[in-house]
């Protein structure tokens, strides 16, 4: 059980949610937050004129509306932004953002009633997610188009997601003898003038970003056995010289991980204190880039990760609708908390993270793959006959075209603003948009770490170090050997990219420092 409190939620909080199944419970002390401030707003907005209640909307926020059409005016904003298109989000994200939502409209700044926050957790816990479309914010007077597809499920109407199947909401509301919430005050404009499009589905991109780092932590630490690197690359002495956290600790988890390996060298063993005699050394006394370099290129990728998490739930954590109702201040505050720039750059900066990951995956697999260049492997890790049959040369294609469209999809949406709403919107987030390109990004890169992984094992193999490796490298050996077995002649790949793919996604891992 997961309960949702003043303090708000983390990371962990939301993946146990979201992705290990734990139910979500309000505690009884924000029900109580939530109900003072909608009852003060009730009190507060008679005889006054508060955007939203008793106004129109945007550009028409100057024409009056009268108390018999206050009802209406909500109605009409939730049938009127239902207009997203393309395809519908997947459930994982429609749940992460009614978490969002949820967690933000928990702070008890936007007058709504508490039956909204209940009916979020009864649509979480059943897993009833309402159909939600790619296309239609531009994140800025928040994710209006997504979140006005939620608002219509809350109020009974449109279409959900349940149990695999698009089903009409209100049969399967009744179902499970849920009632559709009722609009009192503002619910309408508090369930769509916010930013949990964007953020709930920054929420699942950070967790799988994190898994992400650690899976390329593994397969460099991989690499290297087979390479028989040196060990002063990731050494503390070596990354304690530079200061950003992120690379010592990408380095103290390669240490970590290669600890017991009877293939990574000594370097004062082999070039310091013995007699070097030939003019040309077999082995390099530096190994390439992508292998050596691993602390310096990942750690600012993990230092990206870890900022973005505490953007993204200080956002969810945020009241991010207008106006602000602050029952404590006895006011109504006008403004733009709205505006989604604070998550989309960080979902645009994300996105430039994963798919330098990608491309430094991408290189390890060609080294590994090219006879020329590693000195120790046969051409594509051949284990057949060369010439007639082709190893891995068929799935690095794959990888290198799912690495360029990395590089195409991470120019950022962040500097894509378009003026709008009759110049209203002037300047916008198109954080949603980012977040959805994100996690297409991650997607990407988690299919190039599964060809990346099946041409480690097949090193392995080839060189026949399963008892040299260190042991977690063999746990996760045998773990990918179960999906894909060890294979000389050609067969089709693509059911074992997606198995070791899947295993990627599926199974968590962390590397303590």
């Amino acid at each position: 059980m997961v309960v949702l409190t003043e303090k708000g939620l983390t990371l962990d909080d939301c993946e146990r949610v979201l992705l290990f199944g734990d139910s979500l419970e309000l505690d009884r002390n924000i029900v109580q937050k939530v109900e003072k401030n909608h009852q003060f707003l009730k009190d507060f907005s008679k005889n006054k004129l508060i955007y939203g209640i008793n106004t129109g909307f945007g550009p028409m926020a100057p024409c009056i509306i009268n108390e018999n059409d206050q009802n209406e005016l909500q109605h009409n904003l939730i049938y009127s932004h239902c207009s997203g298109t393309g395809n519908p989000i997947d459930s994982k994200y429609v749940r992460a953002l009614m978490l969002a939502r949820l967690s933000s409209l928990s702070r008890g700044f936007s007058g709504i009633h508490t039956e909204v926050l209940e009916v979020l957790v009864s649509f979480i816990n059943e897993n009833i997610c309402p159909v939600i479309y790619e296309h239609g914010s531009v994140g800025a007077s928040g994710d209006l188009v997504q979140l006005a597809h939620l608002a219509l499920a809350l109020i009974g109407e449109g279409e959900v997601i349940f149990e695999g199947k698009i089903r009409t909401t209100s049969e399967v509301l009744k179902e499970k003898n849920i009632q559709p919430i009722k609009i009192h005050v503002r619910e309408a404009l508090a369930l769509l003038n916010g930013t949990s499009a964007m953020s709930g589905i920054g929420l699942i991109n950070l967790i799988h970003a994190k898994n992400l780092v650690n899976w390329m932590v593994y397969a460099s630490c991989l690499i290297n056995e087979i390479v028989e690197a040196y060990d002063d690359h990731f050494s503390e002495e070596l990354n304690s010289a530079k200061r950003h956290k992120g690379q010592q600790d990408v380095a103290k988890m390669m240490r970590i991980v290669l600890n017991d390996s009877k293939l990574i060298r000594k370097r004062d063993e082999h070039l310091y204190n013995k007699k070097i005699e030939q003019e040309v050394l077999k082995d390099k006394v530096q190994e390439y880039y992508s292998i050596r370099c691993v602390p310096q290129i990942v750690g600012p990728i993990l230092d990206s990760i870890n900022f973005a998490d505490n953007v993204v739930i200080d956002e969810i954590n945020s009241a991010n609708d207008n106006p602000i109702v602050d029952s404590v201040q006895a006011n109504v505050f006008h403004g733009g908390n709205f505006h989604g720039d604070y998550v989309s750059l960080e979902m645009d900066k994300l996105k430039i993270a994963i798919t330098k990951l990608s491309m430094l995956s991408e290189r390890q697999l060609n080294y590994l793959l090219n006879s020329r260049i590693n000195k120790k492997l046969p051409p594509f890790i051949n284990l057949g006959k060369l010439g007639l049959n082709f190893g891995m040369q068929g799935v690095q294609f794959t990888a290198t075209s799912t690495v360029a469209e990395n590089q195409t999809l991470s120019y950022p949406m962040y500097l894509h603003s378009i003026s709008c709403n009759n110049d209203n919107q002037d300047i916008v987030s198109m954080g949603t948009n980012s977040a959805l390109l994100t996690s297409k990004v991650i997607e990407n890169t988690f299919q190039v770490l599964a060809i990346e992984f099946m041409a480690l094992v097949q090193a392995v193999d080839a060189l026949d170090s399963q008892d040299k490796i260190s042991s977690t490298s063999l746990r996760i050996y045998k773990r990918i050997r179960k999906i894909l077995p060890k294979f000389e002649k050609d067969l089709p790949k693509y059911k074992e990219i997606k198995g070791v793919r899947d295993f990627l996604v599926n199974e968590k891992i962390e590397i303590s420092v």
